[in-house]
């Protein structure tokens, strides 16, 4: 986490996630909180475990809420979801994220609409890149972000192949991207997804700003 930390130092960036993909890594991240120097960044949010196999969803919930009570959005992928009582207690910290096509719910519209059913409160983490995975039309996307865009409160960028693997922005990532860019606020923190070395950072942001403008 501190070399990720270290890497985006000097470059115009004031957005961050925090990453526990992995439920060994939560306990220590959560804990290790106070001693990271986040004073750069004027949104930060944290990404849950995306697969739960020792602990449980209480226990997860539990070691999330002092991160909700910062302010800070947690993000989570709705199959993790599994007791909505539980997920209900990080109220309007909890990020959804829409999912790629590796998994079987919360890939589309529709089905992320029965998970903001059973929480009302909860935020979305729109994954741009899983969106296009799902369907390269950009259509999918189009609809989740004009059926749940009050929502939105980050947004993930990468170029998502066809095994769910992160990969940098192309031209062709880039223009499906613009095809709904007019939906998406600037406003809205946008997290980069897309593995590069330090040097290539200023360039991948540079498309960021592409896409925007």
């Amino acid at each position: 986490m501190r070399l990720g930390l270290q890497m985006v130092e000097g470059h115009a960036t004031a957005a961050v996630e925090l990453s526990a993909l992995r439920e060994e890594e939560l306990p220590p991240l959560v804990g290790s909180l106070d001693d990271l120097d986040l004073a750069d960044f004027r949104y930060i949010s944290l990404h849950a475990p995306s697969k739960l196999k020792a602990m449980s969803e209480s226990e997860v919930v539990r070691l999330l809420r002092p991160v909700a009570e910062r302010g800070w959005p947690v993000i989570v992928h709705p199959d993790v979801i599994g007791d909505f009582d539980e997920w209900r207690t990080l109220g309007d910290r909890l990020c959804i994220e829409n999912m790629d096509k590796r998994k079987r719910t919360g890939r589309t519209a529709g089905e992320l609409a029965s998970f903001f059913r059973e929480l009302p409160d909860a935020t979305l983490c729109f994954d741009i890149g899983h969106a296009r995975q799902i369907d390269p039309t950009m259509c999918e996307a189009d609809a989740i972000l004009r059926q749940f865009g009050g929502r939105l409160r980050q947004i993930h960028l990468s170029l998502v192949n066809s095994q769910g693997g992160h990969e940098p922005l192309n031209y062709e990532s880039m223009l499906a991207f613009r095809r709904v860019s007019h939906l998406l606020p600037k406003d809205v923190p946008i997290i980069l997804e897309t593995p590069v070395a330090a040097a290539r950072i200023e360039n991948e942001l540079e498309k960021v700003g592409w896409l925007i403008e």
